[in-house]
């Protein structure tokens, strides 16, 4: 015989239940517990209702009462067996203690069988059109139970009998079994306590890796930037430095050239110096062999010896004044591009550490743009400052240069020069030797008269 569990508060639209193993609760907002027949909520507001006395959380809130009910009463659920030996799709029926009580609708199937002490009987509620009624809205579900509530009354009562006894017999049969124990599950808390608490720490973990990566990033991306900055600096530093060193080559390559024609020159000088000498100790020879006297009435010459040493020693002065005047070029120049080069340096080494304290202040990136702006203002005065000091330095030595050719073109006139007096002296020592030869023939003739 199947059995229904009447709610003791009802709603406005009454709410059904029916218990088949454990308690029922359909109510879907305010009970967790189901059993293993749960049915839909059919009640507009929230379905309250109290189950059996191990329900551990009965409904609170309590609806208005049925307009078929004049009083309320209370009962005791079942909690037994599954005495539902079929189910069938559900219908609606309606349940109370007795006419004017407080009454309950509940979905139940269409076939419900119960046993009693006394015999056994079957009873059998089938209702037609139950998927239309669960197809309409709820009010006018609710309007329809209202209207055949008086004709399951009856049936209502007599199931909530049946229900009586069958509440004994259950009582009966746990008070011989026992309770049914529980099962404890505190031993898994703690674990889950140490699962939750390493998922907390492996989420901090993780936030904090992120923000690491995250700064890594952004030191990598200055570390680039400097890097970048640092690279360009040096190839203007290397390009400079190619520059100072091809002016130096150049320079050692005029100072070898003139070396080289300055040693040509003393080597031309010694050679007509010894030259020089021959020629005048060969006519010292000549002059001292023949024994000539000749008074010649001129003028009285100059001493050839004296006036070769005074040409030489004023050459030598000359030649060391310019090697001095070399040297001290060369030394001061050198003097210059070494300042130029730890100026070059100094500057270099401001600018590496102005760079870094832009980069250690952080500054927002219109002021680093403002920054990287002026800089390259800064780099391109100091290379238009760098083509100007080179230009004028190219220009100094583009004068020295003419001025060595000067020189040289001087030095070239003087050995033309001393080549034109040497060729006059010779021809006047022609002609001192006609002019002695022509005296001799004349003493020859005296003599022989």
């Amino acid at each position: 015989m199947s059995s229904f569990k009447t709610c003791p508060e009802s709603c406005s639209e009454t709410c059904p239940k029916t218990c088949s193993d454990t308690c029922v609760k359909t109510c879907s907002e305010t009970c967790s517990e189901t059993c293993s027949f749960t049915f839909p909520k059919t009640c507009s507001d929230t379905c309250v209702k109290t189950c059996s006395e191990t329900c551990p959380n009965p409904c609170s809130v309590s609806n208005p009462k049925s307009s078929f009910s004049s009083f309320s009463m209370t009962s005791k659920s079942i909690i037994g067996p599954r005495l539902c030996s079929t189910v069938a799709p559900k219908a609606y029926s309606v349940y109370g203690c007795g006419f004017g009580e407080k009454t309950r609708i509940s979905t139940c199937s269409y076939r419900l069988n119960a046993g009693s002490p006394g015999g056994r009987f079957g009873a059998r509620i089938m209702t037609g059109g139950c998927y239309d009624y669960l197809q309409k809205s709820e009010k006018a579900t609710m309007q329809d139970l209202n209207d055949r509530l008086a004709s399951y009354l009856d049936k209502v009562h007599f199931l909530e009998a049946a229900n009586v006894t069958l509440e004994k017999q259950i009582r009966e049969y746990y008070e011989k079994k026992g309770l049914i124990c529980q099962r404890d599950y505190s031993c898994y808390f703690k674990t889950i306590d140490c699962l939750q608490e390493k998922i907390k720490e492996a989420t901090v973990n993780n936030g904090k890796i992120l923000l690491q990566i995250d700064n890594a990033k952004l030191a990598a991306e200055d570390f680039k930037i400097k890097h970048e900055n640092e690279a360009m600096i040096r190839q203007c530093v290397k390009a400079d430095v190619d520059n100072l060193r091809c002016i130096l080559e150049k320079t050692c390559l005029a100072k070898a050239d003139l070396e080289t024609q300055n040693c040509a020159l003393q080597e031309e000088l010694v050679y007509l110096k010894k030259t020089h000498q021959e020629n005048v100790a060969a006519l010292l020879c000549q002059l001292t062999d023949k024994k000539v006297c000749v008074e010649v009435d001129a003028a009285p010459q100059q001493d050839l010896k004296k006036v070769l040493e005074d040409i030489r020693c004023h050459y030598e002065t000359i030649i060391d004044k310019h090697c001095r005047k070399q040297e001290r070029w060369f030394k001061e120049k050198m003097a210059d591009l070494c300042k130029d080069a730890a100026t070059n340096t100094e500057c270099l080494e401001t600018s590496i550490s102005q760079i870094s304290d832009l980069r250690r202040t952080l500054q927002s990136l219109e002021i680093e743009l403002q920054s990287q702006i002026s800089m390259k203002g800064a780099l391109e005065c100091s290379l238009l400052e760098t083509e100007a000091r080179y230009s004028t330095m190219l220009a100094g030595f583009q004068k020295h240069i003419d001025a060595y050719e000067a020189e040289l073109c001087q030095v070239r006139s003087g050995i033309e020069q001393q080549g034109r007096d040497y060729a006059a002296l010779l021809d006047i020592k022609s002609r001192l030797e006609q002019e002695i030869a022509t005296y001799r023939c004349l003493l020859e003739k005296l003599d022989i008269k």
